[in-house]
């Protein structure tokens, strides 16, 4: 097992600064997730960890050992890592059980067949070493990259996206497969998605970048409850993001006036402009006169409730809230919601973020050997 320490890490491509001066601690044996949205920078971080790409500025130790800073650079190879890439980048003129072993040539001839036969049992690929690519499905495929990555024993796996060519239900068989190969070998796992599923569903420490730097690091319920910005308290969840006032803050509650209504909520922004994070769970419609005011702009049926749209009464609240109901509210009618719960961040001034919609062009994988 081997941890991750990141310190002022920074990658640039031309005037488009990938990653911005991220600073991440990843513990011995964690499966952690890098999330975010396309152009967030969390490929070019796991290229940078990989040794794919060259750091402009900081530093990157894998265990106790520096393989990236200021007059030092590991290759690749020598990283100790393994890698598992999107296109699975299998040889197709090679069996199974030769696409495993590939990189295993200092390994004696019996050690190498151990190695292998290890590695596909561990991915439950043991009666296919002599199968070649084009006869294995795709979550067979993917299996056998992970093998491959496997079989070298790194300390540190890393995946790029390693579910974005599967279905559904492959991709929910293969998160699965990928929990039982950490829990069973202990070793660090570092995974990249823009699924906030998938992040939340497997990992226990999930770090959200946004615009080149990390916005947040923290286990998935922290990061659903307790958002850090309203990025991604947007981004994780799904959540609405609005503009409040804060009149008072004591033993981690706020008080805050949405429109004319005034509630007290957890949060952590000091009295004047905030964020309240809400989201579908956090608002019911009230059953008395009480409540915050809104209209109904929108609705639809879904897993046998309606989902109402409506915009509350407060001043600069452009963006419609989503309630759940049991029955429906035609467009135009008046409603009154409970707020339930939900969370407050401190607001700096001005719109909330965006980020980028695609991420900056960077040169071919290249394998590793």
């Amino acid at each position: 097992m081997a941890g991750i320490t990141l310190h002022s890490l920074r990658l640039s491509f031309g005037q488009t600064r990938a990653v911005d001066g991220v600073d991440l601690q990843v513990p011995p044996g964690a499966f952690f997730a890098l999330l975010g949205p396309s152009g967030c920078g969390k490929t070019s971080l796991l290229r940078l960890i990989a040794g794919l790409e060259r750091p402009g500025s900081g530093s990157i130790s894998i265990g106790a050992r520096e393989v990236a800073g200021p007059g030092r650079f590991v290759e690749p190879g020598a990283r100790g890592l393994g890698m598992v890439f999107q296109s699975y980048a299998l040889w197709p003129h090679m069996t199974v059980a030769q696409n495993v072993a590939f990189g295993l040539n200092r390994l004696s001839a019996a050690d190498r067949a151990a190695r292998i036969t290890e590695a596909l049992q561990t991915v439950g690929l043991d009666g296919a070493a002599a199968r070649r690519p084009h006869e294995l499905s795709g979550g067979q495929r993917q299996r056998v990259a992970l093998a491959r990555s496997l079989a070298s024993r790194p300390s540190l796996i890393l995946l790029d996206e390693p579910l974005a060519n599967l279905d559904a239900h492959l991709r929910q068989s293969m998160l699965a497969e990928f929990r039982r190969i950490h829990q069973s070998l202990g070793t660090t796992f570092v995974f990249v998605t823009h699924d906030q599923n998938e992040a939340m569903a497997i990992a226990g420490l999930v770090g959200v970048m946004d615009r080149g730097r990390m916005a947040q690091v923290a286990p998935p319920q922290e990061l659903f409850d307790r958002p850090a910005t309203p990025m991604v308290a947007r981004f994780v969840g799904e959540g609405r993001t609005l503009p409040v006032t804060v009149t008072a803050l004591a033993q981690g509650r706020a008080t805050l006036r949405l429109g004319d209504h005034s509630v007290t909520l957890p949060g952590i922004a000091q009295p004047g402009p905030a964020w309240l994070c809400l989201r579908q769970r956090d608002l019911a419609l009230s059953t008395t006169s009480a409540g915050l005011g809104a209209q109904v702009i929108d609705l639809r049926f879904e897993r046998g409730d309606y989902i109402l749209s409506v915009l509350p009464d407060a001043p600069d609240l452009t963006e419609p809230l989503e309630v759940r109901s049991p029955t429906p509210a035609a467009p135009g009618a008046r409603v009154r919601l409970t707020l339930r719960s939900g969370w407050v961040m401190p607001r700096a001034g001005g719109a909330a973020e965006t980020a980028p919609d695609c991420e900056p062009a960077r040169p071919l994988e290249r394998a590793q050997g």
